[in-house]
């Protein structure tokens, strides 16, 4: 008989990417949902015998989707798979009845291996082995099993600029995920992550785009560029005056006084935190090494217009992602923007592709 499988996530490049790792001797049937209140409804059918759950989705995410399994006690084991790899997440989920947590991109051994330490799966292929995938909607009535072959990548030249985005998004949610454990590390703090702002806009709309972030606050901002064979690209810290105070009191720095060149210290040091992590997600991913120039000051108490105005206006079109991370505890809120130029994105999503 074989084992009903659910994989939620809102990104159908990270579906994909889970239904590609499920072992191959293990005899599934495959469903989809792309938030917690679809997964729930699946569940409630009977399709959900082991669901694999991430954590940022829109409608209802995977803490919600969990509390709502555990309060009705609903019939499915959850394995988290998730870009958010914080402990307080982990210990938050595995309270509410995970079996256990896997950081994306997922480890295909280490899936394996939490399998077979719950009796899963245990590793010998059935003799009567029919992986197939519903593609039904929670709502449907019917099924439409097919290979898990049709996971196959598409030609780059038919491949939909929607079905692009959505591959940097997961990109980007693993590279926001990585950073934002170091940083609640280093500060002993939750970080709540958001799922990714993504879009190709021209470096023109870009002012436009962004000028939403700094709501015409004074910010401060530093950039810091990189590059590798084919890619490149620069990453933008851009922190709210306003938040300076609270994050300097959670830095622990012995100098009293809140001045500029603290200030500096402070955003400095965010900076190489969020932006080594996000770098080495990101050349994970894309199997290429980043090298990265030494960070530059774009401005303390100045308008993003201005920070803006001479870092990417040599560009034609932008892939932009603003990841808006947030203490609330705190209230600290502070922009990561990556920035690729238009001749990087084929390649990025082709290396993206070879990796899944």
């Amino acid at each position: 008989m074989s084992t009903k499988v659910l994989i939620c996530d809102d990104s159908g490049f990270a579906r994909k990417q889970m239904a590609r790792s499920i072992p191959d001797g293990w005899e599934v049937e495959i469903s989809f949902a792309e938030n917690g209140q679809q997964a729930i409804e699946m569940i409630k059918l009977g399709k959900a015998d082991v669901m694999f759950l991430d954590l940022n989705m829109p409608v209802m995410d995977g803490y919600q989707t969990m509390q709502i399994i555990k309060e009705q006690d609903l019939p499915t084991m959850v394995i988290v798979v998730s870009g958010d790899v914080q402990s307080q997440a982990r210990v938050r989920m595995m309270q509410m009845g995970a079996l256990d947590f896997i950081r994306k991109p997922v480890d295909n051994e280490k899936l394996t291996t939490i399998l077979a330490q719950y009796g899963i799966y245990t590793g010998v292929p059935s003799a009567s082995q029919t992986d197939s995938v519903d593609t039904s909607t929670p709502h449907s009535s019917t099924s439409n099993p097919v290979s898990k072959t049709a996971f196959a990548a598409p030609s780059i030249t038919k491949v939909p600029l929607a079905e692009k985005l959505d591959a940097y998004r997961e990109m980007a949610n693993v590279a926001m995920g990585q950073a934002g454990e170091k940083l609640a590390k280093l500060l002993n703090e939750f970080i709540d992550l958001p799922i990714p702002n993504v879009n190709l806009i021209e470096t023109t709309e870009l002012h436009m785009a962004m000028a939403e972030i700094s709501h015409n606050d004074s910010v401060s901002a530093i950039s810091q560029g990189f590059i590798s064979a084919g890619i490149n690209g620069e990453a933008i810290l851009i922190f709210n005056d306003s938040n300076f105070i609270n994050m300097v009191k959670l830095l622990n720095y012995k100098q009293a006084k809140l001045d500029e060149s603290l200030e500096l210290e402070a955003l400095m040091d965010v900076t190489n935190i969020l932006v080594s992590a996000c770098l080495t997600a990101l050349s994970d991913q894309l199997n290429v090494k980043f090298t990265h120039n030494h960070p530059i000051i774009l401005g303390q108490h100045c308008g993003l217009e201005e920070l803006l105005e001479n870092n990417v206006s040599r560009w034609n079109q932008v892939l932009a992602i603003e990841i808006a991370y947030a203490i609330k505890t705190k209230s600290i809120n502070f922009d990561l923007l990556l920035l690729f130029p238009d001749k990087s994105i084929d390649l990025m999503y082709e290396k993206l592709v070879e990796g899944g």
